[in-house]
């Protein structure tokens, strides 16, 4: 069952909160300038293969338009899996901007909180339930925080640029998330998680921002990776 989001946080967010997704999407700028501008490399590159409509046609009519999502090797985490079909190795994509993800998250599981600079993404829950935030800024300059529950036959969109994370809050369900990007590009390319956006910034700055002491942060892991799937200890 989809619960009402939270409208009294939506309306007043907690200020450290919003301070906090506020400082991490600003500070993950400056770690992800390198990943944005590596996935606009990445258009770039491929677009100059396919320079032309004649030539995307013609990919169209050699490449298979079939490829088996469910066989290809997942990538495993502690928290899950992730499939991909993208234009690296479903070449029938290359300059059409889509890719698609299938996600499966354990019991537990949870998709590290990120954001994409340069992709909006649609996500269908194939089975079992997820719990989402999704932080945004909206045109009169306040905060809008969407917290909800999505199950089997829902579908969660997340604005381009927009923070969010979802899990698998239950204890006996693993659940299934199809993810569809508007970018060919691998989704390492254009994810920016909240370990390597809080890495991005001085400890110092980031005690004044959240008002505790800067030994707050001294646990705070700098082992950084592009994608995260982690989980909850039972």
């Amino acid at each position: 069952m989809t619960e009402t989001p939270n409208h009294e946080d939506s309306a007043q967010p907690n200020r450290r909160v919003a301070i906090g997704a506020g400082v991490a999407a600003l500070g993950g700028a400056a770690v992800g300038s390198g990943l944005g501008f590596a996935a606009a490399r990445a258009r770039q590159t491929n677009a100059s293969a396919l320079p032309n409509a004649g030539e995307l046609d013609n990919n169209l009519g050699a490449a298979s338009h079939l490829f088996h999502l469910d066989a290809e090797e997942p990538l495993r985490f502690d928290g899950g899996t992730l499939q991909g079909a993208h234009e690296g190795n479903f070449p029938v994509l290359a300059g059409q901007q889509g890719s698609v993800y299938l996600v499966r998250l354990e019991p537990g599981g949870i998709r590290e909180p990120h954001w994409h600079p340069t992709a909006w993404e649609l996500n269908y829950v194939i089975s079992g339930t997820t719990r989402w935030s999704i932080l945004g800024t909206h045109p009169d300059g306040t905060y809008r925080r969407d917290v909800f529950e999505a199950s089997k036959g829902d579908l969660v969109f997340a604005p381009q640029g927009y923070f969010h994370y979802f899990e698998n809050h239950t204890t006996d369900t693993t659940l299934e998330v199809l993810v569809i990007f508007n970018t060919s590009a691998q989704e390492p390319n254009d994810d920016i998680g909240i370990v390597g956006t809080l890495n991005s910034i001085p400890r110092d700055v980031l005690a004044v921002c959240f008002g505790v002491p800067e030994t707050a942060f001294g646990q705070v892991p700098t082992d950084i990776k592009p994608v995260v799937i982690t989980k909850r200890p039972r």
